[in-house]
């Protein structure tokens, strides 16, 4: 077995939700799910196809994000993964829940603007997603200037009530 890392390439407040499922008819039913939970949304969707002709399949409603979401899922290859780049003015909060919902969904390992790299097994079958690294190591424990600047955060954007 050989792991290797897969860095995602996007710009740089891009959000991305990372996945695994378990039959391609997900390409359709995520795709119906971002649809429905987000009326306009703009998104690209890839999923790796893991028998047959084990393609990148897609869908989507934004021509950059189709590509952002193919170049990646091809570059991860790995079984039965899927990928939803949302363009800008889009977040994971609100359609994270309707992904979940969808039946084909196992598994949603990361969704994030962050940085990530993919750790990637592969072996003489194919090639799996062992886990990610979203982001970067923790610098220290939050205190009390930190709490109260992440709860003004949380109101100002409408997370949270006063």
């Amino acid at each position: 077995m050989e792991l290797t890392t897969v860095t995602i390439e996007k710009p740089e407040a891009t959000n991305f939700i990372l996945g695994q499922s378990h039959f391609i008819k997900t390409v359709e039913d995520i795709h119906e799910a971002l649809v429905s939970a987000v009326p306009g949304i703009r998104f690209g969707l890839a999923f790796c196809e893991a028998s047959g002709a084990c393609l990148v399949r897609w869908s989507g409603t934004d021509d950059a994000m189709i590509e952002l979401a193919k170049q990646n899922a091809l570059a991860l290859s790995a079984g039965h993964c899927f990928i939803v780049f949302l363009a800008e003015g889009f977040y994971p909060i609100n359609v994270l829940n309707a992904i979940k919902n969808v039946p084909e969904v196992a598994r949603v390992f990361c969704a994030t603007a962050n940085p990530t790299q993919v750790i990637v097994a592969e072996t003489g079958q194919g090639r799996g997603i062992l886990g990610v690294i979203d982001g970067f190591k923790s610098k220290g424990i939050e205190d009390d200037e930190g709490i109260n600047w992440r709860k003004s955060l949380l109101r100002k954007f409408g997370y949270k009530l006063a």
